[in-house]
């Protein structure tokens, strides 16, 4: 009889577990479907979408409005580039192959002239160079308006004034600072 009494109580004692498990579940599952209900905590979720929504409507609108103005910078590069292909075609066909003066004045000041309106298409051909990069590097989606040292974004009144920059205002002071410390100026 003992052996019917101990298996009655721990049958028992199974079943309390059992139920108890049971109401503990139901009341987790109750606490957390109350907790999904209660109108506070929804309204801060809602709340917190609509401001973030805000911000990422003022991230686009910054993003294209920059895309926009690199857009335009591209098309004045364009322009430039054009412009000063025109220029070294005049400068090209204007010079004299040969130059022969009577008077050595007159010579000196024609191969003066000469010489520096080359060194100016010097630099010009340069610039070319830099502003045929920066083209193709809006065209590929590359870096371009990134500083090529500390990786920030270089700011749009930068880019308008220099498009062909590859440095922040900040990188540029301290390249040129060392550059001068260097040359011992």
């Amino acid at each position: 009889m003992a052996k019917k009494t101990t298996a009655k109580k721990t049958a028992s004692k199974t079943k309390k577990a059992a139920s108890n498990t049971k109401k503990t579940t139901a009341k987790k599952t109750a606490a957390k479907s109350s907790a999904k209900t209660k109108k506070p905590v929804v309204k801060k979720a809602v709340k917190k979408t609509a401001a973030t929504k805000k911000k990422a409507a003022k991230k686009k609108t910054s993003i294209s409005r920059r895309d926009k103005l690199i857009q335009k910078i591209k098309q004045d590069l364009i322009a430039q580039r054009e412009s000063l292909l025109k220029e070294a075609e005049d400068t090209l066909s204007a010079l004299p192959s040969e130059l022969n003066f009577p008077d050595m004045g007159d010579q000196a000041t024609a191969e003066t002239d000469r010489n520096f309106m080359l060194r100016l298409r010097d630099r010009e051909r340069m610039l070319l160079k830099k502003i045929e990069e920066t083209i193709e590097r809006i065209d590929n989606n590359e870096d371009y308006g990134s500083c090529e040292e500390c990786g920030a974004e270089i700011g749009i009144k930068r880019l308008e004034a220099r498009p062909v920059t590859t440095y922040c205002i900040d990188c540029k002071t301290r390249q040129e600072e060392e550059e001068r410390i260097t040359e011992g100026g």
